[in-house]
């Protein structure tokens, strides 16, 4: 298999909206959010699927989500941030970070063939970065 989206994008080699990275995980925003401040967190393995990472990459990738999901809390202020592995368009191992006041906002699902705001992405990330 090659290098996923996500290798690439922890290569250098796609750009990104980073809003956290460590020796093992990334987190980054998701060019087409849910909501504002919709965050992906991936391990810096290629693993396909979450349950099969080493259990320190694991444990590293759910410090790391916990990290983010505060700080987009107390940036961000909303009611819930949620949380999903989904698992399907990437193989790689990664978690959806989504921050919604109603559960309309967190089951909204974007039109992944619009353009992105990479404008509003950039101060986003400056605003969430660490």
């Amino acid at each position: 298999m090659g290098d996923s989206i996500f290798t690439k994008i922890i290569k250098g080699e796609i750009p990104c909206h980073k809003v956290y990275e460590d020796d093992k995980t990334l987190a980054f925003l998701d060019i087409h959010p849910v909501t504002p401040g919709h965050t992906l967190v991936i391990p810096k393995i290629q693993i396909d699927e979450f349950q099969d990472l080493p259990t320190e990459d694991y444990r590293a990738l759910m410090d790391t989500v916990q990290k983010v999901a505060k700080r987009q809390k107390e940036v961000l202020k909303p009611k819930r941030i949620g949380l999903q592995v989904v698992g399907v368009d990437v193989a790689h191992a990664h978690v959806h970070l989504i921050p919604f006041n109603v559960v309309a906002e967190y089951r909204h699902v974007p039109d992944m063939s619009a353009n992105s705001d990479h404008s509003a992405l950039a101060k986003m990330a400056t605003a969430l970065a660490f």
